[in-house]
């Protein structure tokens, strides 16, 4: 077993159950104490467990983190899921692009792509995609988030409800087993709203790790997207609820809705 899968499985147990303790971790996996200690504090500085004496608890509850350290996790599959993201997008199309590190890196992996339209509440993406061939930017009006250069706020709904895109690609910061997905901040969910509404097909950008964290604001449930893409498969119940909305799950393997 990688450690990537041991990981995985240590949140799983955290999430049927509220605490877990090293020496029991240990002999479930066939490791060293020391190994599971490490685990557990990768976990705790993604911020995806909190360490107790003697092992870890569930997370409860995540705060927005600051923009930049959020860059930083899961830089990796991010990267990855930007690619893939940009496949379901074809040249000669408008799409909207919202705030969020992994929406970033689709428009990181969009860069290639030829005669698009690309609207924006991001500042990042702008800079990012300012001097690409064939690309004309449209930044979206209104308060600017100083934190992640995030364009919120009633002026920004207003904005984006002047378009109909062809695509539009959001972020969340959590995702429900029930198919909920949720954010931090109700400015930012009616900002995302308003890009799900003008669009023609609405996709969600997520790894994984958005199941083991929670927020209180819904933007939309599963059922309302064209697609999720993310870098494992997400929990059964999710994928029930996505298979009954006719929602497809994109995986870097392919395809996971039945």
């Amino acid at each position: 077993m990688g450690v990537h899968e041991r990981k995985e499985r240590i949140l799983a147990l955290l999430r049927v159950q509220d605490r877990v303790h090293v020496e029991d971790l240990a002999r479930r996996f066939g490791v060293s104490t020391q190994t599971i200690r490490s685990d557990l504090r990768d976990l705790a500085g993604a911020g995806l467990v909190a360490r107790t004496h003697g092992g870890a608890r569930r997370v409860h509850s995540a705060s927005n983190r600051d923009y930049n350290e959020r860059r930083k996790l899961n830089a990796g599959a991010k990267e990855a899921l930007g690619r893939l993201a940009a496949t379901l997008i074809p040249d000669d199309c408008s799409i909207t692009i919202n705030i969020g590190t992994t929406t970033e890196q689709v428009a990181r992996a969009l860069l290639g792509h030829r005669n698009l339209v690309v609207l924006s509440n991001n500042i990042n993406i702008i800079n990012m995609m300012a001097g690409s061939p064939s690309k004309e930017l449209i930044v979206v009006g209104g308060s600017v988030r100083q934190g992640d250069g995030a364009i919120v706020g009633e002026d920004a709904v207003e904005f984006i409800s002047r378009y109909k895109v062809d695509y539009a690609v959001i972020g969340a910061s959590a995702l429900d087993t029930d198919g909920s997905v949720m954010d931090h901040d109700a400015r930012e969910v009616s900002v995302a709203r308003a890009i799900l509404r003008n669009a023609r097909t609405t996709i969600l950008v997520c790894d994984r790790s958005k199941f083991d964290r929670t927020a209180p604001v819904r933007i939309c449930d599963v059922a309302d997207l064209d697609y999720v893409v993310t870098d494992l498969s997400p929990p059964d119940p999710f994928r029930r609820a996505a298979l009954r909305g006719g929602t497809e799950i994109v995986m870097p393997e392919g395809p996971a809705d039945g």
